[in-house]
């Protein structure tokens, strides 16, 4: 508006504010990315998008665009609603550019989330964090080393090994979880199942090669789209015939009956031959 490009009834009738002096087009959806950019443009190039912030930068799925935007700030500022600051020390080293946005790399945002956010809230973001942008728990362990003094460091450290980019959605990556806390063996993800030929049969969420037992968590898709419920039918039919065990999973049964789940999967493990404790 200061510029002369838009009236002040303009702004009020076209646009929509979202922090002081940012607005947006009215109707325009404000995804996690979308709020992390208006972050940027409220600081005006002070600040340094951090945490769920710089994930979304990098394009990480499955984020609440309704969680506050987080930006490191020098010195003391009191942001408005819908913008959380940190007063973090980054290196040089620890900071790109995308967009013109001053962000975390990859390491440190992951660094920041793992030991922010509880295990159950971190691991999900973490492995989607991972599959975007090429990131691996090795670097985060790294950066994890480098700043051990730093606040949540052994809580990052228990998170650590369960990251695992080969997860699809939130929902496998809690399945897992239920399955490793439970003592289970840790499950492969995304295991290409192939016939005695060679020949491609399926692609599962997770699973055991070892013993041939897969878990597939079935999302909304699988039991609204006909044509998706007809592929499972003749999916779990190729793949029993190879002699694999299937254990299917859904929302409510991960909400509300986590124990049915276990018990499934262990007995299936152990019908395949599997020794297992408890």
């Amino acid at each position: 508006m200061d510029a002369g490009l838009v009236t002040d009834w303009e702004l009020r009738h076209d646009f929509d504010r979202v922090f002081p002096d940012v607005y947006m087009a009215k109707g325009y959806v404000l995804d996690a990315a979308a709020k992390a950019r208006a972050a940027g443009h409220w600081a005006k190039g002070q600040g340094v998008l951090v945490g769920l912030s710089a994930a979304a930068m990098y394009g990480t799925r499955w984020l609440n665009a309704g969680t506050p935007a987080e930006l490191a700030l020098p010195g003391h500022c009191k942001p408005p609603n819908g913008i959380r600051t940190v007063r973090d020390t980054l290196e040089r080293s620890e900071c790109c550019e995308i967009d013109g946005f001053r962000v975390t790399t990859p390491a440190r945002t992951g660094f920041d989330i793992g030991r922010r956010l509880s295990r159950a809230e971190a691991v999900p973001i973490l492995d989607a964090l991972c599959a975007a942008t090429g990131l691996t728990p090795d670097d985060i362990a790294a950066l994890a080393e480098h700043h051990s003094g730093l606040r949540g460091i052994r809580q990052l450290a228990r998170t650590i090994p369960l990251i695992d980019s080969g997860a699809e959605s939130p929902p496998e990556s809690l399945t897992r979880l239920l399955l490793i806390d439970d003592g289970l063996p840790t499950p492969a993800t995304q295991l290409v199942i192939r016939d005695d030929y060679g020949c491609f049969v399926a692609r599962v969420d997770m699973g055991w090669r070892r013993w041939q037992v897969a878990v597939e968590y079935d999302g909304i898709q699988h039991w609204a789209d006909r044509d998706q419920r007809t592929k499972d039918i003749d999916r779990f039919a190729n793949l029993e015939s190879l002699g694999w065990r299937i254990v299917r999973v859904n929302a409510q049964l991960l909400r509300t009956r986590p124990h049915v789940i276990l018990d499934r999967v262990r007995f299936a493990l152990r019908t395949q031959g599997a020794q297992l404790d408890g």
